[in-house]
């Protein structure tokens, strides 16, 4: 929440959108909310996140902003770049990093790029590459319920079932906190996959995928998961 008046370095980060108004129009709607010190931060590849400039203002953030658009695009802008570097870096000395879509999904260390096919549960099925890697402990994915995502979900917690599945809906958030539980916000659920207990079984790549005693949770505001205990407190 944004007290009017009060002082933060807030960095918006409009990578993924292919749109140039995207970052000013947050920019906006940030300064509205009563934030008095936002910038967008026009990274839109490996040049402009080895920019002096972008890395110094990313490196004093106390809260960045990552928009929708394609996930990819921030993947190829800030890995191995002094960007994500210094978002490190903020991040350890307490910087709260937040995104919408493609903005989540580019969080966690397996990241659903949105290439695949998403009808069935297969093996293969879903593309995953490295993503920025803030998440850890699950795969997360974005307007799960709206669009029907279980599928592709579901397709790459079987094939990385160490992780959980994590699927926010629009119009809602997951609040990780640095203990790693996450508190539930917004309107609609988010749902868990927990195949870490399973009988999960080894399948050729393009094989439909196998498993027992697959875990689900449907929360919705006001609940709290435990990522590293795996289940509500």
């Amino acid at each position: 929440m944004l007290v009017p008046g009060s002082i933060a370095w807030i960095v918006v980060v409009p990578t993924a959108s292919g749109e140039p108004e995207t970052g000013p129009e947050y920019v906006a709607d940030l300064k509205a909310r009563g934030a008095t010190d936002v910038v967008n931060l026009p990274i839109h590849g490996p040049e402009d996140a080895a920019k002096p400039e972008n890395v110094a203002a990313l490196a004093r953030a106390r809260g960045v902003f990552f928009t929708g658009g394609d996930q990819s695009r921030i993947t190829r802008a800030f890995l191995g770049s002094p960007a994500l570097a210094a978002l490190r870096t903020a991040f350890d000395n307490g910087a709260v990093l937040s995104g919408t879509s493609a903005g989540l999904a580019c969080m966690s260390e397996v990241m659903i790029t949105g290439e695949g096919d998403f009808t069935v549960i297969h093996r293969g099925a879903v593309e995953t590459v490295t993503g920025l890697g803030f998440v850890k402990l699950a795969i997360v994915d974005q307007h799960f319920v709206t669009r029907q995502r279980l599928n592709r979900l579901l397709s790459s917690v079987l094939e990385h079932p160490d992780l959980l599945g994590v699927g926010v809906d629009e119009m809602t958030a997951v609040w990780i906190k640095p203990d790693q539980t996450f508190e539930v916000l917004g309107e609609s659920n988010v749902l868990v996959i927990d195949a870490t207990r399973a009988q999960v079984e080894s399948v050729a790549l393009g094989a439909r995928q196998r498993a027992r005693g697959v875990e689900f949770h449907v929360l919705a505001a006001g609940d709290v998961f435990d990522l590293r205990a795996k289940r509500t407190p």
